[in-house]
């Protein structure tokens, strides 16, 4: 029986495969992918060597493309597939590797700031229906006066012009978000809102509240963040594959209760993995250190763990781990660990846990950047306060009580690390508390054991699936 931790494999070994189907319509590859902007781009930045970043989805169209923009540009292409985390971020790091001077990104993205290398977006046109879009919008929204922020699935953005020109001569209070790849130059104006790479300018007196929010698109994780960030705006949405229009039910406060929740697990762990989900999203670094800082202040044993995308069977191996904190981007950081072993939690999560001087406002964050010094909603961590006059907290999970304040950083010294010999010849290798604890663990993965095993003819091993090998009932009787 499959579980989250294993799989009996069946699924794998009775799954036919086919030809791959290209993502584009035949013959289209040139407004699909829109080959002339992206050809313009190599051309004027003068790159010799360009990484193409697909997402699975995409990939079937991907040698077409490379040979396309090769003999639009004299450049080498380069096809990056199976990212290091999620496709919707620049994968910097492949990038790199293959020598690339620029990063043509294709499919949904979520539109994170990089800083290492030039970065254009291809979003790929999908079809939409913008009169049937403009009807459902009409019936979601009988009163001309409603103030609403219309957003969209970033591969709708080409057609979002025309349905501004269906909507705002009826509604003049209709706002449309615009698509923005990096940061904007220079402070925000009043009024202005620029998260998850849209922008877009609010006028009622109330501030963004006073507006309810039609998102263009399917249901998934950018229409969760938007929901989550924005709790206190109505949402609605339509589907461009069903051309439905419809109110959002989702249960926002439930889904808040559950994350709130989750803080108070982190409240109680006492030792905590840092993911590393993202080396493409600026900022990444400064947050990591931020994390181990407020970890430490608050009595907590933190390990960074680097383990590609994170899954159930992945986390299961760090047993002494209590809670799991994610840095990625925005739309990925809301991961739902149900079926993990040990939660999950956000860079925001873990500061409401971990930092007294930040209250719940009922704002939730998803983008690690806003928590950083300088940021919108960085929060100084308080001095430190004696354990013999902090307050008692006590825990609403398991009745404990449990320490709350933040202790005096450490005074600053060499790395606490022991020598141990390392092979036969005496040479001496530093081992840190954190690796002599895993070393000390009964099972550490597989070992290579190279030059241990002698050489054998290779013969035929067994068949099937390990739950149950053909030969097995053979074997028994």
């Amino acid at each position: 029986m499959a579980t989250a931790f294993s799989s009996d494999g069946e699924a794998a070994l009775r799954r036919e495969l086919g030809p791959a189907a290209a993502a584009a319509p035949r013959g289209e590859l040139d407004g699909f992918y829109e080959m002339g902007r992206a050809a313009a781009f190599v051309r004027g930045g003068g790159f010799r060597k360009v990484a193409l970043q697909f997402p699975d989805g995409l990939l079937a169209d991907a040698a077409a493309v490379a040979a396309r923009m090769e003999a639009a540009t004299g450049a080498e292409m380069y096809i990056l597939g199976d990212t290091t985390y999620g496709s919707c971020c620049v994968d910097e790091v492949a990038a790199e590797h293959a020598g690339a001077e620029a990063v043509l990104h294709y499919g949904p993205a979520c539109l994170s700031p990089c800083r290492k290398l030039p970065v254009l977006h291809i979003f790929g046109q999908q079809p939409l229906d913008v009169g049937c879009c403009a009807e459902a919008f009409r019936e979601l929204y009988p009163d001309r006066q409603s103030r609403v922020v219309v957003l969209n699935d970033v591969v709708y953005a080409h057609a979002m012009g025309e349905l501004e020109q269906q909507l705002c001569p009826e509604y003049l209070n209709v706002v449309f978000s615009r698509v923005v790849c990096g940061d904007p130059p220079g402070p925000t104006p009043p009024g202005e809102v620029r998260q998850f790479g849209r922008q877009f300018l609010v006028e009622a007196p109330g501030g963004l509240q006073d507006y309810a929010m039609f998102y263009v698109g399917a249901e998934g994780l950018a229409l969760t963040s938007f929901m989550l960030t924005w709790n206190r705006c109505p949402f609605s949405s339509f589907d461009p594959a069903t051309g439905c229009g419809r109110r959002e039910t989702f249960n926002v406060n439930r889904a808040l209760m559950r994350r709130l929740y989750l803080v108070e697990r982190a409240r109680d762990a006492r030792v905590v993995g840092i993911l590393v989900g993202t080396l493409g999203v600026a900022g990444y670094l400064a947050v990591l250190q931020h994390l181990r800082e407020l970890l430490r202040r608050a009595g907590k044993r933190s390990y960074t763990l680097a383990v590609g995308k994170p899954n159930p069977a992945k986390l299961a191996n760090f047993l002494e781990v209590d809670i799991f904190v994610l840095v990625a981007c925005a739309q990925n950081s809301l991961l739902d660990s149900s079926d993990f072993y040990r939660p999950v939690v956000t860079p925001y999560e873990l500061e409401l846990a971990c930092n007294p001087a930040r209250e719940w406002t009922g704002n939730y964050l998803t983008d690690f950047r806003d928590l950083l010094p300088g940021a919108c909603a960085h929060v100084e961590l308080p001095p430190a306060v004696p354990a013999a006059e902090a307050v008692p907290d006590i825990s609403l999970i398991t009745g404990e009580m449990r320490a709350a304040h933040l202790c005096d950083p450490p005074a600053p010294q060499l790395p606490s690390t022991v020598l141990a010999c390392r092979d036969q010849t005496r040479a001496l290798a530093e081992i840190s508390p954190a690796a002599s604890f895993l070393e000390s663990r009964s099972w550490r993965g597989l070992e290579q054991q190279l030059g241990q095993t002698p050489v054998s003819k290779a013969v035929q091993g067994r068949r099937g699936i390990a739950i149950a090998y053909e030969d097995e009932g053979r074997e028994q009787s």
